[in-house]
């Protein structure tokens, strides 16, 4: 018999095929194996073989594997991380295939820059990809606290808008299409606020 690529051809020895010896096994079993199956002690180590399996198989399916109680929990612990982390922004490469990074991944390097503005702490970032035929575009959406005492909102905003838009182009590689900044708190300089 020739064996095509799908199918194996898995001789004994002897010349027996292991697939004969398992749908022989009951057979010989019950003791109606014939006289090579009785004799042959490739067939009989091979029988050895497919009943241990054959036991193991059957403990495995008879006692079930029960899941630990904190399972649940995990499943939506990742389900949630996995939410906050945001769409996969596609970043610009020479190489062939694809980068992406995260969208939060791209917040956080953004909430820093903002906070590199002396009197200025950022709270919030969105970032979202922009639907153009350049991909590389963003449009952020960042919320500010202001120290009074250290800065002026005046002053602030542009160096914000400045080094945000610096850190998207120099550490992620993206270009910053619309920074709409939202002042949410201003504190003065004794305030511990953040």
């Amino acid at each position: 018999m020739n064996s095509t690529s799908e199918e194996q051809d898995y001789r004994l020895p002897c010349g027996r095929e292991l697939e004969q010896v398992w749908d022989r096994l009951d057979a010989v079993d019950a003791g109606f194996g014939d006289e090579h199956e009785t004799g042959c002690p490739h067939c009989s180590a091979a029988r050895e073989s497919l009943r241990a399996l054959r036991a193991a198989t059957a403990e495995l399916i008879s006692e079930p594997e029960q899941a630990p109680p904190d399972l649940f929990g995990r499943i939506m612990s990742a389900v949630r991380a996995d939410a906050h982390r945001g769409q996969a922004l596609e970043l610009p490469t020479p190489a062939p295939g694809r980068v992406e990074v995260s969208e939060q991944a791209v917040a956080a390097i953004l909430r820093y820059a903002a906070d590199t503005v002396p009197g200025v702490v950022a709270r919030h970032c969105r970032v979202r990809g922009v639907a153009t035929d350049d991909i590389h575009r963003v449009e952020v959406r960042m919320s500010v606290v202001i120290r009074i005492g250290h800065t002026t909102v005046g002053a602030a905003l542009p160096l914000v808008r400045a080094r945000v838009a610096a850190a998207l182009s120099a550490r992620v590689g993206l270009v910053l299409e619309r920074l709409d900044l939202v002042v949410a708190d201003i504190v003065d300089e004794g305030d511990d606020r953040r």
